[in-house]
Formats: structure tokens, sequence, C-alpha cells
């Protein structure tokens, strides 16, 4: 969901040894208290200490269930548990993404979820959340392989200091900017050296695709159950005003390009330019970089013909061969309770899941733009790419690479169409069923 930190790196236990114990493991003895792995993918600091911290206060709750929590990396997780499922040694409890559970789930490895959740949680989640869990299974049946808990949006991190010096209307989530209005903005605070906007592009392809969803622009349509890519006008609309902002109007730094999502703060700490459109997840980093007395605010993204943006969803799923699914279960919905949920998503900078959650003082709060960022949930639907299988080779090998090309002003955007959609569909072609 994020450009992952280096640290996490740093942090991994290989999960094939650590792991050994899970859904591989036998039933627990006669008078002795069953057992559960929990794979947590948490690698900020505070969202490891509240996982392990809910982790702890579990445990002492529950003598008879006790929880190993056990620390992943996202670099690698995917890779470690196809080995550990094809071994049988997968944790019993499963922290992922969404777009990862897809191609888990059709190969009959995550439990099917569907009439098994208590009402309570179930309700307190919304249906466009639980439709980014919601995937054909091993029979081709429709099923929920995971429980959604938090999700990330796209919004704007500005320097008030410029945004109040331009004179531009401040948008709010219940008035955003239109993209015209963005782009008139971004113009207004272009100055002396200094730009309007930087776009973070070495990883282009979520962030313009979930924003693709503001003009109705999905990139792919399925028929008769197979998809193909589409880039029509509704999908061009974002990518030519990205390019615009950096070629036409030259409001958009240039050397923010082959940046990942953190790279730019110091030159915006250092005013070069006044906007940076991100994740929410980033207030965090913001917050503990910069300097003494810089002000900054969060502003909603832009609409288009809507507000909507695309949205993946961090999850919980249980092993289709864990030999304790009923316990496991019981404390995924301890774990990701309303008040819990708050807490997690406090730690990970994101959104909760949980209406209840999303009502609590925390998560409503000006400080930090949190008011805005858990406005913007409002405006989340699933992402179209969410159901494609073979998306994430699309991505990789077709998606990254022409875009970035696009962004570089090396190809025209008719050129992008074209080789978006005769490379992807030769991609998809092979996970056609």
């Amino acid at each position: 969901m994020r450009i992952k930190s280096a640290l996490a790196a740093a942090a991994i236990v290989t999960l094939a040894a650590a792991c050994g114990g899970g859904g591989g493991g036998e039933p627990a003895a006669p008078g002795e208290p069953v057992k559960l792995d929990f794979l947590s993918l948490a690698w900020q600091k505070e969202s490891v200490a509240a996982n392990k911290e809910l982790v702890n206060e579990w445990n002492k709750a529950h003598p008879n269930i006790q929880v190993t929590y056990v620390q992943g990396s996202w670099d690698n997780v995917n890779d470690q548990l196809v080995t550990q499922f094809a071994g049988g040694t997968a944790p019993d409890v499963i922290h992922n993404d969404s777009p990862a559970l897809a191609g888990f789930a059709s190969d009959g490895y995550l439990l099917d979820l569907s009439g098994k959740l208590p009402a309570e949680l179930k309700s307190d989640i919304p249906q466009h959340a639980w439709d980014t869990v919601t995937f054909a299974g091993g029979e081709g049946e429709q099923g929920v392989y995971g429980v959604p808990f938090l999700q990330e949006s796209q919004v704007i991190i500005a320097n008030k200091k410029l945004l109040d010096e331009s004179g531009v209307r401040v948008p709010t989530p219940e008035e955003p900017w239109t993209w015209d209005e963005f782009s008139e903005a971004a113009k207004k605070m272009t100055k002396d050296g200094q730009y309007g906007v930087a776009w973070a592009m070495k990883s282009p392809v979520n962030k313009t695709l979930n924003l693709a969803l503001n003009f109705g622009g999905t990139f792919f349509q399925t028929t008769d159950g197979n998809t193909t890519v589409k880039v029509g006008p509704e999908e061009r609309e974002v990518l030519q005003r990205i390019h615009d902002q950096l070629y036409k109007d030259k409001s958009a730094d240039p050397a923010a390009l082959g940046q990942g999502t953190a790279d730019p703060l110091p030159a915006f700490f250092q005013g070069k330019f006044a906007m940076l459109p991100t994740g929410v997840y980033l207030r965090q980093q913001v917050v503990e970089q910069a300097p003494d007395g810089f002000e900054w605010v969060t502003l909603p993204a832009p609409k288009g013909t809507s507000a909507q943006q695309g949205a993946v969803s961090q999850t919980l799923s249980i092993a289709q061969e864990s030999e304790h699914p009923d316990e496991a279960l019981q404390f995924i919905s301890f774990f990701l309770n309303a008040a819990n949920q708050a807490k997690l998503a406090k730690g990970d900078w994101l959104l909760p899941t949980s209406q209840k959650a999303a009502a609590d003082p925390a998560m409503t709060t000006e400080e930090n733009g949190w008011d805005v960022a858990t406005a913007s949930a409002q405006n989340l639907v699933v992402a179209p790419f969410l159901k494609v299988n073979g998306y994430d080779e699309w991505r990789s090998k077709v998606a990254t690479p022409v875009l970035q090309e696009y962004f570089a002003n090396k190809i025209s955007l008719d050129e992008v169409a074209k080789r978006l959609v005769e490379e992807g569909n030769q991609v998809l072609e092979r996970y056609h069923r």
C-alpha cells in the first residue's frame, strides 16, 4: 500500500523458520493452550508497538489461546508465503494487502470467511471495504478471504505559507478543488525557481490508477470472464493532466519524477515546491522530519467528474490449513474491533475501515490533518485492478516502465495507450481460464 521502509527489511525474521509452528502444527494437547502464529507486516515504530500491545493484551485475557507475534516484511512476504503454503508451514493469521489475496484465494490457500464473521465486525465495516477482499476461490465461487482493516487514500500535503501567499481558495473535504482548480493553484504557486507541485513517480502505477477513477477510468474491462486492458478518454484524463503540469504549465518540479514517495520531503521543507500529492501515511514522516517552525496542511485530493479513488486494504486472513481457524477468527475479531482499529490506524497513519473507529476523536482532530484524511475515506471504492488476475505482472513489466517513460516525456499518450493495451493483454492472456 505504500513505499516500504528499509527498516522493515532490517527487522525481518525469516518467516519460513519463524512460522513453522503455524498452520502445519499439531492440534493442542488436552489441557494445553491453543497456539497461533500471527504474521504482522507492521513496520513503523508506532505501528509495531500497537500490534505487539494488542497481542499482549489478548494473551493476558486468553490463557487458553496464545498468539505468537511474528515480524514479517512487505518486501518479500508473498514469496515467503508461497513457500510456506506449499510446505504446510504457513502462519495461522496472515497480515497482507488485498491485491495479494486474489491469487492465494484461487489457489485454495486461504480460508473463506463467508458466513463465519461475527455480525458486529461485519456490519461495522462498509461494503466497499469487503469488496476489496471478495474473490473467486479455488472452486470458482466468490468468497471473503480476509478482514479489511486499514486503507490508504491520496491527499495533498501543502506548505501553509506558500498556500496562503498564493491567495487561492483552500479546498475542504466538502468542496475539494476540481482538477482545473488544482492546476490553476499550482500555476499561481510557481515563481522564481519555486514550483507549485511535485509528483514523485518512481512507482507511478497505483497512484495514477487510483486517481483515474476521478474521471471513471478503470483501465480494465471483463467480458465472458476474460479481462483486457482499456485506455480510453476516461483513463487518459489524469495522465494528461499530470503531464501538462510538468511540460505545458511547467508548474511541477521535474526533479521529483524519479523519486520515491518520501524522497521529495527535504526539497518540500526548503520551499522548492508548494504541494505534494501523496498517500495519507506520509503525514507521519512530515511530522517527524519537518524543521522547527515549518507549517503544513493536509488538503483533499482534487475531483474530476467525481471524487472517487481506488482503494486497496490491509487485511488479516486465516490460512486454509490452520489447525485452529475458529480461535484464529476470535483473535482477528478482537484485534480489529473499533477501539483497536483506531489504535492501529493512528500507529500506521492510515484510515480504519471500521465506521466506529473513524468516528473516534483521534481520527477527526485537525491536528496533523486527521480530519481531512479520515474524511477522504468516503470517496474510496474498490480499485478495479484488485479483481484482475495477472495485475501484478502487468504493473511491474508493462505499466511501470511505460508510465515512467511517459512522465519523462519520452513517449506520447497515444503510445502509452497502445503499449499498455497490446503488451498488457499479452500478459493477461496467460492468466485467462
